[in-house]
């Protein structure tokens, strides 16, 4: 059935329960990145069903961490902690948006880590295994944001700026005239992690003897930094540490934490292509998760 006029980013209504395009984008991506990671891990020799053991553990500590960060931030403008305190019950309220990237990126490697010790994998082995997935599930979650205006940035005569609607604009925008366009953050952003995914995909195959274990999440963790680093300067909305966006200061962090690995990965000692076992014997759950 359609939506009533008002419910932004609802692609299906049944009485009250709507099916928004943001967190059907959000579970698309999430699901297409598991299943590449699986095929990775098969054609490495190992066993793609950690991939999907996995994935709620990960996916529910990131979804927690994604949330809490958006939560207790306070961008200018937009809807924040000064928000949520006076309106607790709204944190709850996922679907409307409001899932920051570093806090699930946080949150994932917690639940990853968790994961990763009660099965004894090889940590940095499956870190590259999912690092081009993880790409491809952030391509197409940041689509969402179109659904639901946002993720806009300033003003913009290029061909390819959106138009915002009164309603969903920034409180410094509301005198610009109906039809005036903005850049359309989301999709640079799109489109940046769908070329990282491509360029580590190929590193995997074509350079992938030539490649330590850790050198593709390491990679991973400059290639995203870098491009958010220029894309958050769009963004009027952002939370500010001082006169520096909160994502910019992440973004550095993480650059710093990828060249930090490359480089100890090319310390004298470190050996080339190392493949630790994935795994000790054990006694797997009947779900494989009970105890993760």
């Amino acid at each position: 059935m359609f939506c009533p006029p008002g419910t932004t980013g609802a692609i299906l209504c049944v009485g009250n329960f709507a099916i928004r395009a943001y967190g059907l984008l959000l579970m698309i991506g999430i699901l297409l990145g598991a299943y590449l990671a699986a095929a990775e891990a098969r054609r490495r020799g190992e066993n793609p069903d950690h991939v999907w053991d996995g994935l709620l553990v990960v996916f529910l500590l990131g979804l927690i961490g994604a949330r809490l960060y958006h939560v207790f931030s306070n961008p200018e403008g937009a809807v924040g902690w000064s928000y949520y305190r006076e309106n607790p019950i709204k944190i709850l309220y996922i679907w409307e948006g409001g899932l920051a990237i570093y806090g699930a990126l946080i949150g994932g490697l917690i639940g990853f880590f968790l994961y990763a010790y009660r099965h004894r994998l090889a940590v940095w082995r499956w870190l590259d295994i999912t690092a081009p997935s993880i790409l491809v599930g952030q391509a197409i979650g940041r689509w969402g944001n179109f659904f639901n205006q946002e993720l806009y940035g300033p003003p913009t005569t290029l061909p390819w700026g959106i138009p915002i609607p009164l309603e969903r604009r920034l409180p410094q925008h509301l005198t610009l005239p109906p039809e005036t366009r903005f850049h359309p953050v989301f999709l640079y952003e799109s489109l940046w992690n769908t070329l990282g995914f491509l360029i580590l995909f190929n590193l995997s195959r074509r350079l992938g003897h030539r490649l330590r274990e850790g050198d593709l999440f390491a990679l991973y963790l400059i290639w995203y930094p870098v491009g958010r680093l220029w894309i958050e300067t769009l963004r009027p909305d952002a939370w500010k540490l001082g006169n520096i966006a909160a994502a910019q200061v992440f973004s550095l962090i993480a650059l710093a934490a990828g060249l930090a690995i490359l480089i100890w990965n090319r310390l004298p000692g470190r050996i080339r292509g190392a493949k630790a076992p994935t795994e000790m014997p054990e006694t797997k759950t009947p779900t494989g998760m009970s105890e993760a």
